[in-house]
């Protein structure tokens, strides 16, 4: 069993880090938060083998209390550890910060002194992480986060405030962070003895920061959810869904309705198409068109179909028919005219996929009819 205190505990970081330390089998958790008694930290700190340092002041109200925090705290581990000969290794949040000569960054550097000399002295493990803006779910707005306090002002529909437009963030994700800290569990001694870095950092300006979040902020109104596939931006868009109101998790969707039944588009993806439903009456075709690049894929989850498809260029026609009882999908290629038709004696539901949205000025859609008068048909089952 590994016994591991978190400090900072009801932190941002702390508390995703305790979460996924819960994951982790073999390990023990002692949390210490701000205004527990010292005797209970003493009491954590005769205990543990592993602690992640991530107790810390971003914006007293006093400079003094930089130092007394960032840097205090940190010498009286450090001097009860010495005292009671215990050399557990320790894992510090410190910051970029510390490069800069102010009074934040100067606490933090002269923390990291302290734990360094602690380490020297004790042959302690420690890693010490200069972290750069750190973003992710349960991050205090307008706190020390750019990306929470937009997130946050964004969200409720209030205006944001930009100062320098084309000023560059570096940005690590709060679950890289906590999987580099849990990391350090098992870790040996490295050549780099002290100062270990995030793997996985992104640079953004705060303009280009502020127009993805508006982006993912309107994609309730256009349904084009933005690119996933660039890492950033899915985190950016998970980000922000943590910021949302409960009361405001779900959006309604416009309904085309007409004597067939209704059709409603769900998400648009300018890389990935996009997925769409419909309901038909009983005995309703919808279809009888072919494309030329764009395809489709039918899912019938409601109600029982026909879907029939015949290749342009020929007599022959496929008829595939599928039940809401026995989800399958049927794959639409480019160059086959094909329909759909209501079979059951009740409302037939559909999903729809097409790999790009429709564009109105070039629907790539051409109306033809499958069924002819003298084609032959075939079970595509």
């Amino acid at each position: 069993m590994i016994n591991v205190l978190v400090t900072g505990a009801g932190g941002f970081i702390g508390k995703n880090l305790i979460n996924r330390l819960h994951r982790e089998e073999g390990v023990s958790i002692k949390e210490y938060h701000r205004g527990d008694d010292l005797t209970q930290l003493y009491q954590y700190l005769n205990e543990s083998d592993v602690i992640y340092h991530l107790a810390g002041v971003n914006r007293p109200q006093q400079n003094a209390e930089f130092a007394r925090v960032n840097t205090g705290l940190t010498e009286l581990i450090v001097n009860y550890l010495i005292e009671k000969k215990k050399n557990p290794k320790i894992i510090f949040s410190s910051s970029s910060k510390a490069a800069l000569h102010t009074p934040y960054g100067l606490s933090k550097k002269a923390a990291e002194e302290v734990l360094k000399n602690y380490s020297d002295k004790t042959g302690a493990d420690v890693y010490i992480y200069r972290l750069p803006g750190v973003f992710g779910k349960w991050a205090r707005p307008h706190y020390n986060s750019v990306v929470a306090t937009f997130c946050h002002e964004i969200s409720h529909d209030k205006e944001i405030e930009i100062h320098d437009a084309e000023k560059v963030l570096e940005l690590a994700y709060i679950d890289d962070v906590t999987e580099n800290f849990i990391g350090c569990l098992a870790k040996e001694k490295t050549e780099e003895k002290f100062y270990h870095h995030i793997d996985q950092t992104f640079y953004t300006t705060i303009s280009e920061l502020a127009h993805k979040l508006y982006e993912i902020k309107n994609s309730r109104k256009s349904l084009i959810i933005p690119d996933l596939s660039d890492k950033f931006t899915k985190y950016l868009y998970s980000t922000y869904l943590s910021y949302l109101d409960e009361n405001n998790f779900s959006y309604t969707l416009p309904v085309h309705q007409d004597k067939r039944g209704s059709l409603v588009e769900l998400i648009k993806s300018q890389q990935a198409g996009q997925v769409f439903m419909s309901t038909s009456r009983k005995g309703i075709i919808r279809g009888n068109h072919y494309h030329h690049t764009k395809v489709e894929k039918f899912c019938v989850i409601k109600g029982d179909a026909a879907i029939k498809l015949r290749k342009i260029d020929s007599e022959e026609v496929i008829t595939y028919t599928v039940s809401g009882q026995n989800i399958e999908m049927v794959d639409i290629p480019p160059g086959y005219t094909h329909s759909i038709e209501n079979i059951s004696d009740g409302e037939m539901v559909v999903l729809f996929w097409a790999n790009e949205i429709f564009d109105p000025d070039n629907p790539d859609t051409f109306f033809m009819n499958v069924q002819q008068n003298d084609t032959e048909e075939k079970d595509g089952k």
